[in-house]
């Protein structure tokens, strides 16, 4: 058994200022940890088969899901199902850290969403 960080775990980076950490990478299971500056978000996507749970570590998340914008603060996670559309956004003063925990993994499977719900 290995214990898992920041420290230790693959980073990667994304957007402009916002960096990822892979803390578990299997087939089946992904935990990822985040931190998103403020003013940051991702492109709005979906996943083919993975479900997504967004936990808040610290800050605010603001997640559109299927054309609904829902704040998530800190201590409180939402459930993106498969195939449903989403992006995160940081509109918050200060970084926000969560954890994204997919079902199966996440990577290999999203397919960007070309335009903005109606």
């Amino acid at each position: 058994m290995k214990i898992v960080n920041t420290e230790n775990s693959e980073r990667y980076n994304w957007g402009v200022n916002s960096v990822g950490w892979h803390l578990l990478k299997s087939d089946s299971l992904s935990v990822i940890e985040e931190d998103v500056p403020p003013n940051e978000k991702e492109q709005r996507h979906y996943h083919n088969e993975s479900q997504q749970f967004f936990y808040v570590l610290s800050g605010v998340a603001h997640i559109e899901v299927a054309g609904n914008v829902v704040e998530v603060n800190s201590g409180s996670g939402i459930h993106v199902p498969a195939q449903v559309p989403h992006q995160l956004m940081n509109n918050g003063a200060v970084n926000l850290r969560f954890l994204v925990i997919s079902q199966p993994k996440s990577h290999g499977d999203r397919v960007n969403a070309e335009h903005e719900p109606a």
